[in-house]
């Protein structure tokens, strides 16, 4: 198999930054120069292939040459519509997340920490639906410590299962805008299972980004701000009347809505009084009437006694707001450079639409300076959007497992469900890092040439601290011994007198943990590049490599590269024709393998 981690290739992939910032090489089908900051319609004579391939690549995730000859032959217009006015087509073949009952009731509400968990559970007499032992016993509260590990590994592999069911959503979709929509909302309103603990309320609010994507941005934001997930990851049930906590509106002014620069630290403290209150009861949104303020408040210039949804219309209110708004989508969609006049223009669209999320995407998709060539492939892809445009270019009909997709993405900086922060992924150049410049080299590598043999399925894997305690349980030592690290005479004391073991709740957690999350099927990348070739009359080396830029590439390569590959496949076919043999398709994931670690292939 070949290998590219080179001296060479490193420079080679580092030109990535170079070809963002400089565009050497103009995208196939970009539109003259005059056409950036046009949003005038392009017209029915502009549209081709590469321009609806252009189309597919940011308002989907990619698509086969065969999808993108479909849309090729409508108007611009017609090709619009379709992808935008999703709700027309029938997706209920996909199926609905496969939960495995990991819940159960004496886990509503989860504690927020262990230490909290250990203080109820002496109080009561039971924690997380399980008994303390009689006074005396030792370990007395060890049930609920392994209860309480339980559900953190429990849940962690269970969202690691919902990450792989949206990427699957992702490939297979009828409605691809739908996704990427969906995927826009989880960076922009970004909420982390990490905090908040739970795969259900991560599930559900998946659910209601998808359910609101591409309709009112006011209901999404209404959504969004009853959304026990959300409540939980800004600590809005923290946030009463006595003691007004003020991360809820902060990132709503902030984040979510109106940027920097366009509200006082007057408007956030107010803000926050109006959604004191506002809280879950496990899955549900409630309002606390007791906590809540019901007095006067000031925000943004408007004075009443207002509650968390008249908060929300003042703040629709504001022109600043269908701006920022109507940029984000830009920069997600388009590109990072906004003018001033465009994101004027567009948060006119936006705010004259009622907050419609739909004319302002159709502008967007049809305008001119959404096809000129400074927005034409010039947006590093996202991990994820790299992994699954891959896959829907191959064709697959399901996410490989093995190497496993959360793995890969995370490698290089974004797992599903796990947004750095509030603030979700800066995106944009941020993705190119040292130490993401070779892993994105060869990130296709154990896809193209999976290694089945050392493959360890990181939803059964434990932390080192883990096997340890469980090889030394296995050679028959007690728990004292087994959970100490080091040789300290005081912790061995200390262990033995202690109401719990912590080590060993964590080991015990995830073997439960095991035990009770269905395990995700392994199975390699189903890709026969042969029949690829075949298909596509690729008789030569030089068709084959034509073939595949044109398929995978949205940047020509310069000729001296094309060259390169040809040379490479002619010589490890030994002959100037592409002819069956035992050796064609290896050859071929390797010739694929050289064409999916250029630089170009960064950009979408």
């Amino acid at each position: 198999m070949i290998r590219l981690a080179t001296a060479a290739f490193t420079a080679c992939l580092a030109s990535v930054i170079v070809i963002t910032a400089q565009m050497p090489r103009v995208a196939g089908g970009a539109g003259p120069d005059a056409w950036a900051n046009d949003l005038s319609p392009i017209a029915a004579s502009d549209w081709s292939y590469d321009r609806a391939a252009h189309l597919i690549e940011r308002a989907g995730f990619g698509a086969t040459p065969e999808e993108i000859a479909r849309l090729a032959a409508m108007t611009p217009a017609q090709a619009v519509d379709m992808l935008v006015d999703y709700d027309a087509i029938d997706d209920r073949a996909q199926p609905p997340f496969d939960e495995s009952g990991i819940w159960d009731p004496g886990m509503d509400p989860f504690p927020p920490s262990r230490a909290e968990a250990v203080r109820l559970a002496r109080e009561r007499g039971e924690g997380l639906g399980e008994k303390v032992l009689p006074e005396g016993t030792q370990r007395r509260l060890q049930p609920v410590v392994d209860k309480f590990f339980y559900s953190l590994a429990a849940n962690t592999i269970e969202t690691q299962r919902l990450g792989l069911w949206w990427a699957n959503r992702m490939l297979t979709t009828k409605r691809p805008l739908e996704e990427k929509l969906t995927f826009f909302w989880h960076g922009h309103f970004a909420t982390g299972q990490n905090k908040v603990r739970d795969y259900r309320m991560m599930l559900r609010q998946n659910q209601m980004f998808r359910r609101h994507a591409s309709g009112r941005f006011r209901d999404l934001l209404v959504g969004v701000l009853k959304d026990p997930a959300m409540l939980v990851y800004l600590d809005n049930g923290e946030n009463v009347k006595e003691h007004p906590n003020e991360n809820f509106a902060r990132e709503l002014l902030e984040l979510f809505t109106m940027g920097v620069g366009h509200y006082t630290e007057r408007d956030i403290r107010e803000g926050a009084r109006a959604f004191t209150g506002w809280t879950n009861d496990v899955l549900e949104f409630k309002v606390d009437a007791e906590r809540h303020d019901f007095g006067p408040k000031t925000v943004l210039g408007r004075t009443g006694t207002f509650d968390g949804e008249e908060i929300i219309d003042i703040i629709l209110a504001q022109p600043v707001t269908a701006e920022f708004v109507a940029g984000k989508v830009y920069r997600f969609f388009v590109r990072e450079d906004l003018g001033d006049v465009v994101r004027r223009e567009l948060g006119r669209t936006f705010r004259e639409s009622g907050y419609q999320m739909k004319p302002l995407l159709k502008r967007v998709f049809l305008s001119r300076d959404f096809y000129s060539a400074a927005s034409t492939a010039t947006q590093i892809k996202s991990p994820v959007h790299l992994l699954v445009s891959t896959y829907r270019k191959l064709g697959l009909h399901e996410v490989p497992t093995i190497p496993d997709f959360g793995r890969s993405t995370g490698g290089l900086g974004q797992v599903l469900f796990e947004p750095p922060n509030v603030a979700g992924w800066a995106g944009g150049r941020t993705w190119i890092t040292p130490a993401t410049l070779l892993q994105r080299g060869n990130l296709f590598r154990d896809v193209l040439f999976p290694d089945v043999k050392s493959f360890r399925p990181p939803d059964r894997a434990m932390s080192p601290t883990d096997e340890r305690v469980g090889q030394r349980l296995a050679k028959g030592m007690g728990i004292t011994e087994a959970t100490r690290e080091g040789d300290a005479e005081s912790n061995v004391m200390v262990e033995r007198d202690e109401d719990y073991n912590t080590r060993y709740g964590g080991y015990a957690g995830f073997q439960m943990a095991f035990k009770r999350t269905k395990l995700i099927p392994r199975r390699t990348a189903a890709i026969d590049l042969t029949a690829m070739i075949r298909a596509a009359r690729a008789d030569t080396p030089e068709k084959v490599v034509d073939h595949f830029v044109r398929r995978f590439l949205r940047v020509p390569l310069a000729a001296v590269d094309r060259a390169a590959l040809v040379g490479f496949l002619r010589g490890k076919l030994g002959s100037s024709t592409v002819t069956p043999s035992d050796t064609l398709e290896s050859s071929l994931r390797e010739l694929l393998y050289l064409v999916l670690s250029t630089p170009e292939y960064q950009l979408g």
